[in-house]
């Protein structure tokens, strides 16, 4: 009989090899199984914040609610990933575009090949995800999905990140990522901060975060996108000039690139869709490390549903 372990592992990676052939339909990017997994994606660095590689499996230490979790799948590599750019084009970021765009340029420069990528842009509305090929170039390429909406209008924060998570759960790839480029708080969702944080809790995406403000912005709200990215693994940036963003996105893809993929089957014996929280560590002996994962989940009505 085949062991948990390898299941698991042999599910993951069948889950991440979409391989259909030519007019066959696609398969359902949703994995669903009978156990409670959890996928976890996590940064590890050292103290002067250097990404740690060649970690083996008992580097770590894990918990869920305060109990130790047995890891069951550990991985380590260059997976490619779903990646959604969700752009503010507020009129306040008309004459920030040009550097945001330079910015995603470096992103997808610097991304695995095979990476699927989609843009999102927004001001008091939201235009639908675009999907886009991050080697192209023209109509096809990030330049004119980030033309296609002018700079103009509110601010819909909220309504634009819960498209793009919407976006991500038809993503080919078992990693998921948002990063969000905006330069103010929101002024136009008919979404709430609680919703757009619970359908985060409820999925394993990785969300960062760029906040390009303008000094004395009284619409800056930087505690959203640092909530938003500490809760999900991902990081938080508020460069001081607008054309630090293209470093920024640089060290972002370099991030996506260099984490680990760790798996457990919780053993909590909570019920429903009740909060749980998350703690990764290393163990003793490891070194002086810095671990950033999820700091916790929702299961998907009751069972564990990775997207």
């Amino acid at each position: 009989m085949i062991g948990l372990r390898s299941a698991i592992a042999a599910l993951v990676l069948a889950w991440q090899t979409p391989g259909v052939a030519e007019g066959q339909e696609q398969p359902d990017p949703l994995i669903s199984v009978d156990v409670n997994l959890v996928l976890l994606h996590a940064s590890v660095h050292d103290r002067r914040g250097r990404d740690v590689p060649n970690l083996e499996e008992r580097a770590f230490k894990l918990y869920e609610d305060g109990v130790r979790q047995d890891i069951q799948l550990f991985r380590h590599e260059d997976a490619p990933v779903t990646l959604g750019l969700i752009i503010d084009h507020s009129g306040s970021m008309a004459p920030k575009l040009g550097e945001v765009a330079a910015a995603a340029r470096m992103l997808a420069q610097s991304s695995n090949p095979d990476d699927q990528m989609f843009v999102v842009n927004f001001n008091e509305r939201v235009s639908p995800g675009v999907l886009v090929d991050p080697q192209a170039k023209g109509t096809t390429g990030l330049e004119a999905a980030l033309a296609s909406l002018p700079a103009e209008g509110q601010t819909a924060l909220y309504d634009a990140i819960a498209s793009g998570l919407n976006r991500l759960s038809n993503g080919h790839w078992a990693k998921k990522v948002l990063v969000v480029i905006s330069d103010g708080g929101d002024n136009a969702s008919s979404h709430k901060l609680a919703e757009v944080a619970r359908l985060a809790e409820q999925s394993s995406v990785v969300i960062y975060t760029i906040g390009i403000y303008d000094e004395n912005d009284p619409d800056a709200e930087p505690s959203i996108l640092k909530r938003l990215a500490a809760e999900t693994g991902g990081e938080a940036y508020f460069p001081k000039q607008t054309s630090n963003t293209r470093e920024i996105c640089d060290h972002i893809a370099r991030d996506i690139r260099t984490q680990y993929m760790i798996g457990y089957v919780s053993n909590s014996e909570k019920r429903g869709d009740a909060y749980r929280s998350v703690q990764l560590a290393e163990a003793p002996g490891a070194g002086k490390l810095r671990v950033r994962t999820r700091s916790g989940y929702i299961p998907w009505n009751g069972a564990r549903r990775e997207r």
